[in-house]
């Protein structure tokens, strides 16, 4: 990765939450890199490592790991600055983490475009990254929504057709969500007279908890199995969206006389086990030689 800073700030401020890189650990304390800063160098002395005493180093820190740390004196003419890892809390390392992480694309990003382009990967910061950063809070913000509308977030800048092209092709590469797949198997039974219909009105009501960037389908595996499924970009919503929905069957199947059985809670599933399932369901209706009336579903059915 290009050693140029992720800021344009050659120094981060006293006070700053900064990510650094452990290079080594010595008997007056670990020295560091701050990549987001060009790998400037900096220590972190023994007393700052934590507050409690120390019996092992080692249980703290390691050389290679990242640790967030607060700026605690910076040494400009020097080039040096002085760290402290226990004045930092949870909370603080987290948000600094997720800065980070958001720093680290943007700037894997701008490396790739500047190698791409052989231009200089500093000027290009300055045309358009770091002003960037102050409009939008990060540049990271900003590159996410130049994904659904490029001349609003670019048009200011007049950047070259090549540069904003090449630009747009890495940020979608890099930045565009990622669906997946989502299901979850349940075996939904109703021995009463109107059972099927019993049981029709239960998915429903499950495919009913869809929303529109969420559509759930349910569909017939073998009886009593059925599968819900989505592609989701949001895992974690869509996961709990799931999770309703099958409440949603349960509620309406046992008011009905009926019950369900989750054999498979919501997750997100691979290729191979998608296969396994569309394996699954075609062996079975080979075997289903049962005949079937007007309200059965085959294998494979939607709701």
């Amino acid at each position: 990765m290009s050693s140029c800073r992720f800021y344009e700030a050659d120094f981060p401020e006293i006070d700053d939450i900064v990510m650094v890189k452990i290079t080594s650990i010595k008997e007056i304390g670990a020295y560091v890199q701050l990549e987001e800063y060009g790998n400037i160098e900096g220590m972190i002395p023994m007393a700052e490592l934590s507050r409690r005493r120390i019996r092992s180093v080692q249980s703290l820190i390691r050389v290679g790991r990242h640790e967030a740390v607060s700026v605690c004196r910076v040494d400009k003419s020097k080039g040096y600055i002085d760290l402290s890892k226990s004045r930092v809390n949870r909370e603080e390392a987290a948000a600094c983490e997720e800065k980070y992480q958001k720093s680290k694309q943007v700037h894997l990003i701008m490396s790739n475009l500047a190698k791409k382009l052989d231009m200089d990967i500093e000027e290009l910061y300055q045309k358009f990254a770091w002003p960037l950063y102050k409009k939008y809070g990060h540049a990271f913000d900003a590159f996410k929504a130049a994904i659904l509308d490029p001349e609003a977030v670019f048009g200011e800048f007049k950047l070259e057709a090549n540069v904003q092209e090449e630009l747009m092709h890495l940020i979608a590469r890099r930045l565009t969500p990622q669906r997946a797949k989502l299901r979850a198997d349940i075996e939904v039974v109703c021995a009463e007279y109107q059972g099927i219909e019993a049981i029709r009105r239960a998915l429903k009501a499950g495919e009913a908890v869809s929303t529109e960037t969420c559509p759930l389908k349910i569909t017939l595996i073998a009886p009593p199995q059925y599968s819900i499924a989505t592609m989701s970009i949001d895992k974690a919503g869509d996961l709990l969206l799931m999770e309703k929905a099958i409440e949603a069957v349960r509620k309406v199947i046992v008011e009905e006389g009926g019950s369900l059985k989750v054999t498979m809670a919501p997750k997100a599933v691979s290729e191979t086990e998608e296969k396994e399932l569309k394996d699954y369901m075609a062996r079975a209706e080979r075997e289903n030689t049962e005949v079937a009336g007007d309200d059965d579903m085959d294998s494979g059915d939607e709701i």
